[in-house]
């Protein structure tokens, strides 16, 4: 069924495919300065459908499903691990994704938040309720039960910019419901995902419950396209997330997350030195690179070029440079094609008229 997905995709994919069995390694190249980060071998189709298949032989087999009292020991575990592991986590980040050591700092604060709630929510999310139907005649004397239980297995694909938190965000919620997850991370970020999983294991979840899959592209699609997969978790570009939601097999549930366009308004009585620090920051975190960020300002026109020149003056005291230092605010952008689309950007506004 998978190698039949596979071969019902377009020709393009297809000859993605051909590259793999030519190129078998994936090459992790830091941002900053292009130098190789590690290597890795990519799973072939014949892998992604293995590790489906294991999914879905554990969650058929309800002997094999484990009891909520562990999965709560085993994300409380494994938040301790990720807290214990933070600053090898944040050195990860930066050297794979450019994102400065600060930023990494908070984004592995956030993911050991992220992973005790997962934990603390269980007894909510997997409780029953008992109810009498009697609200119509047919109703009167029976007795309803109604019970959560785990949909299937899931296949979650996700972004470079936040390599940890977002795995968190897409694994942890389906270690609580007890689903075995498929998670095909950012082919220029996977090395955090695949510690991740390491510790995943150290904090005692059994094999096959969640695995990282290093892969090309259309295998990635022919994993979420699947009849098999349950739920397709896509965090991404709308391009690509609307392209799956179109093609995923009938019954399969999805969840797309694209980001934003994140408009600031500055009203006539705001304190624009108070704004500026946040608006900066909001703007300049990780080089723009994250869905929230603030990617345009509105200003009434008669302070908007005082209120540019200032923020330009604060953007300039701001340090870019290697993201593994303390001292860097602002890191590289994850590749060079982005370098190329953002100056063009700037070189297209400037051939409009703007300065």
């Amino acid at each position: 069924m998978f190698k039949n997905a596979l071969q019902n995709l377009n020709q393009p994919a297809a000859k993605t495919l051909k590259a793999a069995e030519d190129e078998s390694r994936l090459t992790i190249l830091s941002p900053y300065d292009r130098s190789v980060v590690d290597s890795l071998p990519y799973h072939c189709a014949e892998d992604a459908d293995a590790a489906l298949d294991r999914a879905v032989a554990l969650y058929n087999n309800r002997d094999q499903w484990i009891p909520a009292h562990e999965r709560m020991a085993i994300l409380t575990r494994l938040a301790t691990l990720v807290e214990q592991a933070g600053e090898s986590f944040a050195e990860l980040i930066a050297r794979e994704g450019g994102k400065p050591l600060m930023t990494s700092r908070i984004e592995v604060e956030r993911a050991v938040f992220g992973l005790r709630h997962a934990a603390s929510q269980i007894p909510a999310i997997m409780g029953s309720g008992a109810f009498a139907p009697d609200i119509t005649p047919l109703g009167v004397g029976k007795h309803f039960e109604m019970r959560y239980e785990p949909i299937g297995p899931i296949v979650a694909i996700c972004a470079f910019n936040h390599p940890l938190n977002l795995v968190v965000h897409q694994v942890a919620p389906a270690i609580a419901v007890g689903a075995p997850v498929l998670l095909k991370p950012d082919l220029r970020t996977p090395l955090t995902a695949l510690k991740f999983a390491e510790l995943a294991r150290e904090a005692g979840l059994p094999e096959g419950w969640f695995s990282v899959m290093i892969c090309r592209n259309d295998v990635s699609e022919a994993l979420a396209c699947d009849p098999r997969t349950a739920f397709m978790s896509f965090i991404g570009s709308a391009k690509v997330g609307w392209h799956l939601r179109s093609k995923i097999a009938a019954g399969t549930r999805c969840a797309l997350e694209h980001g934003g366009t994140s408009p600031a308004i500055i009203l006539p009585y705001a304190d624009h030195d108070a704004a500026i620090p946040s608006l900066l920051r909001g703007g300049m975190t990780h080089a723009g690179q994250v869905c929230t960020s603030v990617q345009r300002i509105y200003v009434p026109w008669a302070e908007a070029g005082q209120f540019a020149r200032k923020l330009g003056e604060a953007a300039e005291k701001l340090k870019l440079g290697n993201p593994l230092r303390d001292d860097t605010d602002v890191g590289p952008l994850i590749t060079p094609q982005q370098v190329q689309r953002v100056h063009a950007t700037v070189q297209d506004a400037i051939g409009g008229g703007a300065k």
